[in-house]
């Protein structure tokens, strides 16, 4: 088993390292089944990490100080478009991957209300309490989701989700809203946030937020944030547009949208809190 390990994590040449399942099993030349056993345990340990962008080096394997170059590369292609979110509408801008049963947050980009949002670069917060986290909880597997939430026990404030089945609903909630997540005061008493997942080809990579106190209108800054989203997708994901005659490329068959008038119908659906 020593041995199986260490041809795993020999695998990983640096600390940007990105590999598939088939990259390892190919490399090592393990059967498929066990490769992915014995990573799914090196991930639960956290020497490993698995993003949408693949299977990387973990804390423990880059040690406290060791950055990431997964995260990086998220930061780097999300920085203008939190920028632009922030000048355009004066609220606090946050961007988290998801890391177990937590977010972690990798970039805060605020004005004058930042101060009174209590989240930090590098800090964390349960999932399922924070629109980040269930705008990516949403489009894993229920199995994923349980497993991710299995610990989850009391309220952050009394109007934090409680129990998988009510988790399961509000995850469907977001899925039909085609990935716009909302809470107010969830996981803080006076704040609310709406968020939006950032996708890759095996699921969410990342998500953005906006924050504002627990009275701002989120409804109507909804779709600047699902354009940042697919805006850092497309960035992170180039691969996934698709090559056209003449040597140009053009984006692949888009994800279900809305029109503009559809759109303010469906938002304005929620001004009331219906989509709590």
């Amino acid at each position: 088993m020593v041995e199986r390990v260490t041809l795993i994590m020999d695998v990983f040449e640096g600390r940007t390292a990105r590999l598939s399942l088939e990259e390892v099993a190919r490399s090592t030349q393990l059967p498929r089944s066990t490769a992915h056993r014995i990573l799914d345990q090196l991930v639960r340990l956290r020497w490993l990490e698995h993003t949408g962008l693949g299977y990387g080096l973990g804390r423990r394997a880059l040690g406290l100080g060791g950055g990431d170059g997964a995260h990086s590369r998220i930061r780097e292609a999300a920085a203008s478009r939190l920028h632009h979110l922030q000048i355009k509408t004066g609220l606090v801008v946050h961007l988290a991957v998801l890391d177990g049963a937590e977010v972690h947050y990798l970039d805060k980009v605020g004005g004058r209300f930042a101060a009174a949002v209590p989240s930090r670069v590098g800090g964390r917060a349960p999932a399922h309490s924070t629109a980040l986290g269930k705008a990516m909880l949403a489009w894993l597997e229920p199995e994923d989701v349980e497993a991710r939430a299995a610990g989850l026990t009391g309220r952050l404030t009394r109007r934090t989700i409680a129990d998988l089945g009510t988790l399961h609903q509000e995850l469907n909630r977001v899925r039909r809203r085609h990935g716009l997540a909302f809470e107010r005061g969830e996981c803080f008493p006076d704040i609310a946030c709406v968020a939006a997942a950032v996708r890759g080809p095996e699921g969410p990579v990342a998500a953005i937020s906006l924050v504002g106190d627990a009275w701002s209108p989120l409804e109507k800054v909804a779709p600047l944030v699902v354009d940042a989203a697919r805006q850092v997708s497309a960035e992170l994901f180039p691969e996934r547009q698709t090559p056209v005659r003449g040597g140009r490329r053009a984006a692949a068959a888009p994800e279900e949208t809305w029109s503009p008038q559809a759109m303010d119908s469906l938002l304005a659906a929620g001004q009331y809190g219906d989509w709590q």
